[in-house]
């Protein structure tokens, strides 16, 4: 990797400020000052250093985020909150993004990376990765639900769901209820219960295949996944 670009990624300023940065001597590489940003390095086997101090590099970061409400799965956006104003700076300058999305309203378990070919198998729907939901429902869920979710239900533009595992937890006014679904259709729990004449007033995402959320992780607040963590995670799309 060039120089230039690996100190631009982990937040040393634009191309043109890591040149100027580069110039002044402050960058050694193995002990020896580089000016020249068109170097080649490996952070992996060379130690690259900015005023003496040792620089961390890695090309794949893995965050776990308890998404909170009113804040969107999204990298950016002009009106709203999004995932990635939750994150330190030095975490976002790796330029992670949403797996998937949770709508405004819901929370619980996101995914942030910048690994491409992971989140493209996590979220392919040849892969039928599983997604537990806990919900709340203003209505009693019945074993009728159960197993016309167990069927696939039809949703209102006509699609037919895959079968999908309801386990009812409570019933009653409001019932509680945990979901796992194999696909990401939009706002798929809420309209899968408007099929069943239903509605969704809480949800919440407990399970992304083999990843469980960390409830230690108060609204908001994210962390790196385990080796474990992610070797599982790489296993459920296998």
């Amino acid at each position: 990797m060039r120089l230039d670009k690996l100190l631009s990624t982990i937040g040393y300023g634009s191309r043109k400020e890591v040149k100027g940065l580069l110039k002044t001597g402050a960058v050694k590489v193995d002990g020896t000052a580089v000016k020249d940003a068109k170097v080649h390095v490996n952070p992996d086997e060379q130690e690259i250093t900015v005023h003496g101090e040792a620089v961390s590099y890695r090309e794949f970061v893995y965050f776990m985020l308890h998404k909170p409400q009113g804040v969107i799965s999204a990298t950016e956006d002009s009106l709203h909150e999004t995932v990635l104003d939750l994150l330190e700076l030095d975490d976002a300058v790796y330029d992670p993004f949403p797996v998937g999305r949770l709508d405004k309203d819901t929370e619980g378990l996101l995914l942030l990376t910048n690994d491409g070919q992971l989140a493209h198998q996590l979220l392919s729907p040849k892969k039928h990765v599983p997604k537990t939901y806990f919900a709340k429902i203003n209505a009693p869920v019945t074993e009728e639900d159960a197993e016309a979710f167990r069927q696939g239900v039809t949703l209102d533009d006509g699609y037919v769901t895959k079968s999908a595992e309801l386990k009812i937890l409570t019933s009653g006014v409001e019932s509680e209820i945990e979901l796992t679904i194999v696909e990401g259709k939009f706002h798929q729990v809420k309209r899968m219960f408007e099929a069943r004449g239903k509605k969704v007033t809480y949800l919440k995402r407990l399970s992304m295949g083999a990843l469980l959320l960390d409830e230690s992780l108060d609204l908001g607040e994210y962390r790196e996944l385990t080796e474990e963590e992610l070797a599982l995670l790489q296993q459920s799309n296998a």
